[in-house]
């Protein structure tokens, strides 16, 4: 169980809980989340796109906009990257006072391969203006946020857009994109948090100034109060989850374990780099070293494990992450308006006895 109060969940917020889905932390066993477990956040509605009459177009400051159907995408050179995927947003609901909006714990993330064409050589093959300096991505998903009407777009600093592992993408996990994932075509931009892989990809412009739609220049920004310009969210800050051990109890999900030797596993990540350190602590103690597994991609996590000795009584473990710059999970939370960016360590209650039901009586 998630240690925190979450208190004061509104309808409103409890109808973007049904309707968006995080991981459940036992599927982090899987190296590559399957679809259904993946998890998911969707602004407005799903649409719905026919293949045969969608266009992607490429336009704005080139020198030869293109306008490509999907078989003309799928037929370009391709390749399938494993990539790890974390909503802004996760761990929103663990912050005092609780920003209202999608009440995400820590299990909004995970990890897919996904199958495109590199969008560098499309924007090359465009012609790039000289004064080209920011890339507009726009989806086919429009509605209403703060009052104020657009689609969903959003905008990545050309030498990102450039990077030769940014992909359009329409392949996940071997398997065309369903509705929820952004049928037919979606951005995919390895080490960014979820709100720049922008999903049902209909148009890509290239622009000389910095673009200041909704989801750009409101949306997505650390700040302390609405006045703030705030700073724009950018790459995944380090992270790690643990599979938590034993048997859950049904409404807190507190872990119930006998005595003795437990092996804790999990997955750790950062956009920043490679994860390098995971460490476990129990009880507020020392943290102390988890063994590494390879990661499965430089943009993907990599598994950890720790052996621990369950001795009788409740316990918490807590485990964090450190990557290859120096990042590591802070202690305290840095609140902002919005709630983004919190990746305090995941906190895990465990009982342990020989009948560790009988504890819950007590």
């Amino acid at each position: 169980m998630e240690a925190g109060t979450a208190s004061g969940i509104t309808l409103d917020e409890l109808g973007l809980a049904a309707r968006n889905h995080a991981l459940p932390l036992e599927a982090l066993r899987h190296p590559l989340t399957p679809v259904g477990l993946h998890y998911l956040l969707i602004h407005f509605d799903i649409p719905v796109v026919a293949a045969a009459s969608w266009r992607l177009a490429i336009g704005g400051r080139v020198e030869r906009p293109l306008e490509l159907t999907l078989e003309q995408l799928q037929a370009r050179p391709h390749r399938s990257l494993a990539v790890t995927l974390e909503c802004a947003g996760n761990g929103r609901a663990l912050l005092e006072p609780r920003p209202a909006s999608q009440p995400w714990l820590s299990e909004a993330v995970g990890t897919a391969e996904w199958t495109g064409t590199p969008l560098a050589p499309l924007l090359q093959e465009a012609g790039l203006a000289d004064d080209a300096a920011e890339v507009v991505f726009t989806g086919l998903d429009r509605g209403v946020q703060h009052g104020v009407m657009h689609d969903y777009e959003r905008s990545l600093p050309l030498a990102e857009a450039l990077r030769e592992e940014v992909l359009l993408a329409w392949a996940v996990n071997g398997e065309p994109l369903p509705p929820q994932h952004g049928y037919p075509l979606r951005l995919v931009v390895p080490g960014w948090y979820g709100m720049a892989h922008v999903k049902w990809l209909r148009a890509i412009t290239v622009v000389a100034e910095p673009f200041h739609g909704w989801q750009q220049e409101v949306a997505y920004r650390i700040r302390q109060t609405e006045e703030e310009a705030g700073e724009p969210v950018t790459r995944i800050q380090p992270r790690a989850l643990m599979v938590p051990p034993g048997l859950p109890e049904f409404y807190t999900r507190t872990r119930l374990l006998e005595p003795g030797s437990c092996l804790l596993e999990g997955r750790a990540w950062s956009g920043y780099g490679p994860v390098e350190r995971v460490e476990v602590s129990v009880d507020r103690g020392p943290w102390r070293p988890a063994e590494l597994d390879e990661p499965l991609s430089d943009f993907a996590w990599r598994g950890w494990r720790f052996e621990w000795r369950a001795e009788p009584g409740e316990h918490e473990l807590r485990c964090r992450a450190t990557d290859a710059a120096g990042n590591v999970q802070p202690d305290e939370a840095r609140w902002n308006l919005d709630g983004y960016c919190n990746n305090t360590p995941q906190r895990v209650c465990v009982l342990v006895d020989e009948r560790p039901e009988r504890l819950l009586e007590s």
